[in-house]
């Protein structure tokens, strides 16, 4: 009986924007990437907005992350970037039992993937929309009822078309990396 009182109203939900700046990691990819850089790290903001009930919500996720394929001064790529948008099912603890505490969350989901290559002399481009798939997880805690941090990391990796359905790359397209960012978490 205590519980049903301790228990948020079942059409409250929290709201979060989380705008967020982090690193890719460990990248991998069959698109010529003349400069080897899918691998190092690079810079990736973004943006997130979550709809959290007690246990599951969701999330849509948008990350940019600029000269994904180019690495320091070779200059093989005149620009580059990764952007990803997807749509995920959050799964975390009850809000009430991490009040004064990290809240932590798992998270999986898909959506679409861009990958731009713009090579000296207009050589070998790229401009590919793929699927993606994400899954990861991290924990947010609040400082004051309406402002904390999260820290996050997820596994992104498109997914195969049919053979044949190739662009410049060796083999079946594909591009795969981890997102690791900070965010400002901000209820509403």
């Amino acid at each position: 009986m205590a519980g049903l009182l301790i228990a948020r109203p079942a059409g409250a939900a929290e709201k979060q924007i989380r705008p967020f700046f982090g690193a890719t990691l460990g990248g991998g990819t069959t698109f010529i990437d003349s400069e080897g850089a899918s691998g190092n790290p690079h810079v990736v903001v973004g943006l997130n907005a979550a709809v959290l009930r007690d246990v599951l919500g969701v999330e849509v996720d948008l990350g940019h992350s600029p000269g994904f394929f180019q690495a320091g001064n070779n200059q093989l790529v005149l620009s580059s970037s990764v952007t990803t948008l997807t749509g995920n099912i959050i799964l975390t603890i009850p809000r009430h039992l991490t009040e004064y505490t990290l809240r932590p969350y798992l998270v999986v989901g898909g959506g679409a993937l861009r990958a731009r290559i713009d090579h000296v002399f207009g050589v070998l481009p790229v401009s590919d929309v793929r699927a993606v798939a994400d899954i990861g997880g991290g924990v947010t805690g609040f400082v004051t009822n309406r402002l904390g941090l999260c820290w996050d990391l997820r596994y992104f990796g498109t997914i195969s078309r049919k053979p044949g359905d190739q662009g410049i790359s060796i083999g079946p397209e594909q591009l795969s990396f981890w997102r690791a960012s900070m965010a400002l978490a901000i209820r509403y």
